[in-house]
């Protein structure tokens, strides 16, 4: 698997234990809000507020506060004025990172994303120092246990998809353009098959191979970015063996 496709199933692994702590409605409120904010309230009319809302739905975010997000996006209730910045720097190794947040306050925002950085052994950057190394795409995971491989390949094509990866033991991974993915998403659902994730993320045109050592660096750089309130997403283009990720996760 390549780097963003393991920390992507980190990322997966993650979301029950955030959910718990709550840590998940809170980041998935503010995407639903800026969503809406950007696009409009009407789901239908607004891809990025779909894939938000479903992402809601999946880890059982009651209705009401759905849609109250939506609401306050669309300015029909008062709420929070959230914007979208994105940081971009290097982590232990060379490793490019990209970090998207959600904030209220710009400048607390920086200087804590700047202090993770240097805490763990890496360097907040200027921006487009490392966006140029990635491009947005849209992935969908879906268990091996769904559905036999050629299914899942005449689906996906026949949708649109772009790729079609099944490295991972125990997913498939479909590449979309971000525009395609919901449609990609229904594709399957409609065909009853279970769809275990779909968002929007980055995916590194390279990668940088690491040892035990730096790889245990990163995942502690990384961690501690997605612990943090306002981050909604990082991407890094590491490549980490499997055994060594098993070992260090």
């Amino acid at each position: 698997m390549s780097g963003h496709s393991k920390w992507h199933s980190i990322r997966h692994k993650k979301a029950a234990v955030d959910a718990k702590r709550g840590k998940l409605f809170t980041k998935l409120i503010k995407e639903i809000t800026i969503a809406a904010k950007l696009g409009g309230g009407n789901i239908e009319n607004n891809p990025r507020l779909k894939t938000a809302v479903e992402a809601a739905k999946a880890a059982n975010m009651p209705k009401e506060n759905i849609e109250r997000a939506i609401k306050r996006g669309t300015g029909e209730l008062p709420g929070t004025n959230y914007e979208e910045i994105v940081y971009e720097g290097y982590g232990p190794g060379g490793v490019a990172i990209m970090v998207e947040v959600t904030t209220d306050n710009r400048n607390r925002s920086a200087a804590e994303i700047r202090h993770i950085f240097s805490k763990y052994g890496g360097s907040l950057g200027e921006t487009g120092c490392v966006a140029w190394m990635f491009e947005k795409k849209g992935v969908i995971f879906i268990p091996k246990d769904a559905a036999d491989e050629d299914t899942i390949m005449e689906i996906a094509l026949e949708a649109g998809a772009e790729d079609i990866k099944t490295e991972d033991e125990n997913n498939y991974e479909i590449i979309t353009s971000p525009e395609d993915l919901m449609t990609v998403k229904d594709a399957f659902t409609q065909k009853n098959i279970k769809v275990e994730n779909a968002s929007i993320i980055q995916i590194p045109k390279n990668t940088v191979k690491l040892d035990e050592e730096m790889a245990a660096k990163v995942l502690k750089l990384m961690n501690a970015l997605e612990d943090n309130d306002d981050v909604n997403r990082v991407s890094a283009n590491f490549d980490i063996p499997d055994e060594i990720m098993e070992k260090l996760s």
